[in-house]
């Protein structure tokens, strides 16, 4: 499929980098409807759920203006998804940031923190697992980075890691839905790369 026949949904629920995510998907010759309206949202190529901040901040906001029910169901009918940062997190279980909350169950796993580095934050080369297709043409790229929480996903659904000395989980894949840790937006070339892979990978 041609990019510039692609339609992105951004989901609007007040994520502080939905401004550069959007620029990102422009960027790439996609259409982008930043929305929080179901009816765009459902009728898009992809749907993309960007994120910073705080997990249960966040769902609070999705189930605020009712949009868990309709990704969740939106993700069991086979539309393709993505989430970005804090976006990939919301696809766990549950996450234990500040309290024990819920998320949107997409991708079996737990938000859990860092560990004794606190907070990742800077450029760090990724290493893909196995031969994922989406992301093998990014494999020993750097990406940036901003986080202090980790996915925690079974070994099935963990495609990406950290090449550092203790690596952890930075993407994951279920099918149609796809999260990414890094911030492809905040990339350059390589991010913009690996987020165009995804995107029209997923339309295959």
């Amino acid at each position: 499929m041609s990019s510039k026949r692609i339609t992105a949904g951004l989901v609007d629920y007040g994520a502080g980098n939905i401004a550069s995510v959007a620029r990102a998907l422009t960027g790439l010759g996609y259409r982008c409807r930043i929305s929080r309206d179901m009816e765009t949202l459902g009728a898009a190529d992809v749907m993309v759920l960007p994120g910073v901040g705080a997990f249960p901040a966040a769902m609070e906001a999705l189930h605020k203006h009712r949009l868990v029910d309709f990704i969740q169901n939106q993700a069991r009918r086979g539309q393709p998804m993505v989430g970005i940062c804090l976006g990939m997190q919301l696809l766990a279980e549950t996450s234990s940031e500040h309290r024990l909350t819920a998320g949107l169950g997409l991708i079996p796993g737990q938000v859990v923190p860092l560990g004794d580095a606190k907070w990742h934050i800077g450029w760090n080369t990724i290493e893909v697992l196995g031969d994922e297709p989406l992301l093998k043409p990014s494999d020993a790229k750097s990406l940036y980075f901003n986080h202090s929480y980790v996915f925690e996903a079974p070994h099935e659904y963990r495609v990406c890691v950290s090449r550092l000395e203790s690596p952890f989980t930075v993407a994951v894949r279920r099918g149609n839905i796809v999260g990414l840790q890094f911030h492809p937006e905040k990339s350059q070339i390589a991010g913009r790369e690996l987020l165009k892979n995804v995107i029209e990978g997923l339309m295959q």
